[in-house]
């Protein structure tokens, strides 16, 4: 049977990217970035919850956000949802789940923004190749091959 591993969210970093270089030089960044919700509770109060994500951005993308995102910033980000286990210092088994993000785009205007909020700012992991990653304007094709289709 076939499965899915798909996160979309739209949030706001809650603090600068911490970006690292490992080996061979491959970037990895991680932040914080939260999602609200509003509802209304049983008494007809206005209430707020706010989750927070650990995103994981790999290679360009984590080029991309060391240059460009800051704490506050709004962001759309595609990508899977991923747990990690591990012994803390105690011996105890600890789990972390965190975003690895595939694509992202930069809602909130910076450099290179236009003034109406909307940007042109969408990028993408491609990492269809082994080792192979780049990022790319989301409209722009990984490929050189033609679109055939015909509208």
């Amino acid at each position: 049977m076939a499965s899915v591993n798909k996160v979309i969210l739209i949030g706001n970093l809650g603090k600068d990217p911490e970006v690292r270089h490992l080996e061979g030089g491959v970037a990895v960044a991680r932040f914080p970035l939260a999602t609200s919700e509003t509802y209304k509770d049983k008494s007809g109060q206005k209430q707020e919850k706010t989750e927070w994500h650990n995103i994981v951005l790999w290679r360009g993308l984590a080029e991309v956000a060391e240059k460009y995102l800051r704490k506050g910033q709004s962001v759309f980000i595609e990508g899977k949802i991923r747990t990690n286990q591990y012994q803390d210092k105690d011996g105890v088994q600890r789990y972390s789940t965190e975003i690895v993000a595939d694509n992202m785009t930069m809602l909130t205007r910076g450099e290179g923004g236009s003034q109406d909020g909307n940007t042109n700012n969408n990028y993408q992991s491609n990492t269809s190749s082994a080792g192979n990653t780049s990022t790319a304007p989301a409209g722009v094709a990984q490929n050189d091959e033609p679109d055939d289709l015909p509208f």
